[in-house]
């Protein structure tokens, strides 16, 4: 739908589309401009008011406006505004659009265009390391819920003119920016070329959840694919990183964390804390991480079955202290310990920074004694249940760590069904489930394990000196 030349046409349209008698937030303004009148209207907190200030006072100065007549609009409007981000539009569609993402819109009678001047601004928090990827050397900088400033973090850190941000507009409400960022010459471009047609064909109201609302939209995974599959990273220098690598990084406007493809289980071992080491001490922890995943998945389903099923080996090997208990008795133990623990972490997460430490810890140790001395659990089973938490805890993702619990509940109860042959068939079943969780764009999610590629494996299994880690070195077959 086209404006029309008549400013009180425009008006009627504006006041049609937004309550613009209704909501308080939304702004007008009537101007006189010389001989011509002018109607503003834009949303109240996205606008900067001095810079609206002015440019009002400037526009209706009669020294500044000489011309009290308006004959060509642009040419008024790069003439009379002194304002660099302005732009005319003739399509309602498109300043329906501007208005609800920020910039406001300067309509004139007589003129069947109207101004967009983009003054906006956004209600943010400081920019702080996140919470969840916490190193203690480097940067202490992470992204924010303002895409702009997400943007000029990257673009900080990669200051090449290769460096690029397409932004689309998804849902049919919410009109949630996306930008799709990427290094020119280095991304797959049939990888993007895909990207934009997922988005361009996205269906949907709203993102309600930010960037996981997106990941669900573009990648259908089934319920027995508890894995992530797609890497989230709120840290800017952890997505210059795979930007310089090829990647390909996506934006969401109000989440405070970016989108990483394609996507690969390897990432999810990876930590920023390796780089701001030594490569030996980094190298080291990296492999430690990595023992973390088999213990963090197997350990507790293995002390049941052992226990239960393989009395022999218990006593040999002394995993049990005390005198056995009965099997059903040792499930028991096992599926409470593993509730508790859960609970402990999950009330930890949610509570305030305050309390957190001290609500678990000294949760952990009040009603881990009193489980004891009550017969609910044993001492052997919170010490490996404990040891299963420290490992999962230092797993860089919390996606990827939650994934694994689910699958180490699932490897208990069928272990303790089946017994031995449950174990097997359970850890089978896992390992299916995690080679055939679905990425974008079709990759192996044991990349480059499956397809086999040695020199990207070691990449990932070591932490090289930066002077031979270089990504033209080291990913030069992307």
């Amino acid at each position: 739908m086209q404006l029309s030349i008549e400013l009180d046409d425009n008006i009627r349209q504006i006041e049609s589309i937004f309550p613009v008698h209704k909501s308080f937030d939304i702004i007008t303004r009537r101007l006189i401009l010389g001989d011509a009148r002018g109607y503003w209207v834009g949303i109240n907190g996205f606008c900067r008011v001095e810079l609206l200030q002015q440019i009002f006072s400037d526009l209706q100065n009669p020294y500044y406006m000489k011309e009290s007549g308006i004959a060509d609009i642009e040419r008024y409007m790069n003439a009379k505004i002194g304002y660099a981000q302005t732009s005319l539009t003739d399509d309602w569609e498109e300043i329906t659009r501007s208005l609800l993402s920020g910039p406001s819109v300067l309509f004139i009678d007589g003129f069947a265009q109207a101004i967009i001047i983009d003054v906006r601004t956004y209600p943010a928090r400081s920019i702080s390391e996140p919470d969840t990827e916490r190193v203690t050397l480097g940067a202490k900088d992470g992204f924010v819920e303002t895409m702009l400033f997400n943007a000029n973090l990257i673009r900080r850190r990669i200051r090449s003119p290769r460096l690029t941000f397409e932004i689309m507009s998804i849902g049919t409400e919410s009109k949630t920016d996306v930008a799709i960022t990427y290094v020119d010459g280095l991304a797959s471009s049939q990888l993007l070329t895909q990207l934009k047609q997922a988005l361009s064909s996205l269906s949907v109201t709203s993102l309600t959840m930010g960037a996981k609302s997106l990941e669900e939209l573009l990648v259908k995974k089934r319920w027995f694919h508890p894995l992530p599959c797609m890497h989230y990273t709120g840290r800017p220098d952890v997505a210059c990183s795979f930007l310089m690598e090829g990647h390909i990084a996506v934006l969401v406007d109000n989440s405070p964390s970016v989108l990483i493809l394609p996507c690969t289980i390897f990432q999810f071992t990876q930590s920023p804390e390796d780089y701001y080491k030594s490569p030996v001490v980094g190298t080291y922890f990296r492999l430690v991480r990595f023992l973390c995943i088999p213990v963090s998945l197997i350990l507790m389903p293995l002390f049941l079955m052992l226990t239960v099923y393989f009395p022999q080996f218990s006593e040999k090997w002394k995993l049990m202290s005390t005198e056995p208990a009965s099997g059903a008795a040792i499930v028991f133990y096992v599926l409470a310990v593993e509730f508790l623990l859960d609970l402990f972490k999950y009330s930890a997460s949610v509570s305030s920074g305050k309390f957190s430490g001290s609500l678990s810890i000294i949760g952990g140790l009040i009603i881990g004694d009193i489980a004891v001395e009550l017969n609910w659990a044993s001492v052997e089973i919170l010490f490996y249940a404990a040891i299963t938490l420290l490992t999962s805890l230092s797993l860089a993702s919390i996606e990827f760590s939650d994934g694994l619990r689910v699958y180490r509940l699932f490897l208990i109860i069928v272990t303790s069904l089946f017994g031995g042959w449950g174990f097997s068939c359970g850890l089978f079943l896992v390992l299916l489930s995690a080679a055939t969780t679905p990425t974008f764009g079709g990759m192996s999610y044991f990349w480059p394990l499956y397809p086999f590629n040695r020199k990207a494996l070691r990449t990932l299994l070591l932490r090289y000196p930066t002077a031979k880690a270089q990504p033209s070195k080291s990913w030069k077959h992307r």
